[in-house]
């Protein structure tokens, strides 16, 4: 079915298996920022985001030793703590989304330095009339297709403040022309029969996914739930390493080996080695009472490049479920009934 172009159309009908293909382009992508600040003048730093527009700055703290508190809030309120010396980043892809205004209302009130990301929308309007520092993200279809357009503006701003060095937009570039190399790998052209992607979706198929990672690719983890749910729409599950085996870890006991779950374990060869032990070890423990996982080894010789890689292999993944589930994966229908009854 997947080698089948006629099929993947009938389903995919925005080319979003083309989106995916393109994540390599917006690693690349090159944002015009003067100076903001200096790192100084900072003491923590506070992301505003909701949704796929989040997924961006999630991407930042696994990958970046940041020596200022990095927090991602999603919800209508900012932390107690934010004032003149937090440095407030407001993400929104539409530029409407109703909790990431509520904070930009708050960082205005407490006089906090601010930087607002967004395709349009009320936040452009209002960052241009407050003269905040304003990024505007390209065109995208959705936000979670747009998630390294806003990962690359995020370290930019961070580049543009001090705070981190200008060497990790370098370490970008090279990633980009990385990804480009192996995206070719996976892109629906590939065969089923030397395409890994391909094969991982039809054996999830029909199941509930729950992926477990390590701390480096927590937000790779995160961003394939999100993908099963909205690509997919699928329900979908997410857990860490090592706190999986403190609770979670005993959840699978009382389950029957043939729910239909499908556990996908994302490791890194620069998982801590005790998290790499608990991997083998929970594997082993749990034989016969939950699926055998499904392994992927992120591919890579950097950090950066593990964690990039794996967040588009499983772009491709819940993708191609998608369309084996005979779904669209653009739109999502769901969520846009609920904003307009909110």
């Amino acid at each position: 079915m997947l080698d089948d172009q006629n099929f993947i159309s009938k389903s995919d009908k925005s080319d979003a298996l083309g989106l995916a293909s393109q994540n390599a382009k917006q690693l690349a992508y090159e944002y015009n920022l003067a100076k903001i600040c200096e790192s100084s003048d900072i003491d923590n730093i506070v992301v505003s985001g909701m949704g796929g527009s989040a997924l961006g700055p999630s991407f930042v703290k696994p990958w970046l030793s940041l020596e200022l508190p990095y927090e991602i809030v999603k919800d209508y309120d900012l932390p107690e703590y934010v004032g003149e010396r937090t440095l407030v980043i407001v993400s929104s892809f539409s530029g409407n989304t109703e909790e990431t205004l509520s904070c930009l209302d708050q960082a205005e009130a407490r006089q906090a330095k601010i930087v607002c990301i967004a395709g349009g929308g009320q936040l452009k309007q209002r960052a241009e009339q407050a003269g905040h520092t304003f990024i505007q993200l390209p065109d995208c279809p959705q936000p979670r297709f747009a998630a390294f357009y806003s990962f690359k503006a995020v370290v930019t701003v961070l580049v543009a403040s001090g705070v981190v060095a200008s060497e990790r937009l370098d370490e970008m570039s090279s990633a980009s022309s990385f990804l480009v190399e192996q995206t070719k790998k996976i892109t629906k052209d590939v065969p089923t029969a030397e395409n890994p992607a391909k094969k991982l979706a039809l054996e999830i198929m029909g199941k509930s996914p729950v992926i477990y990672s390590g701390s480096l690719l927590v937000a790779a983890a995160y961003k394939w739930k999100i993908s099963f749910n909205e690509n997919a729409k699928n329900v979908a599950w997410r857990g860490v390493y090592p706190e999986f085996n403190h609770n979670e870890f005993v959840g699978w006991t009382s389950h029957p080996n043939d729910k239909p779950y499908a556990v996908i374990d994302l490791r890194s060869s620069f998982d801590h080695p005790q998290v790499a032990k608990r991997f083998e070890i929970s594997d082993r423990l749990l034989s016969g009472q939950r699926p055998k996982a499904q392994t992927v080894n992120a591919v890579g010789s950097t950090e950066l490049e593990q964690l990039v890689w794996t967040i588009t292999f499983g772009d491709f993944v819940t993708l191609y479920v998608a369309i084996l589930n005979e779904v669209d994966p653009t739109p999502v229908d769901l969520v846009e009934r609920l904003k307009k009854e909110l």
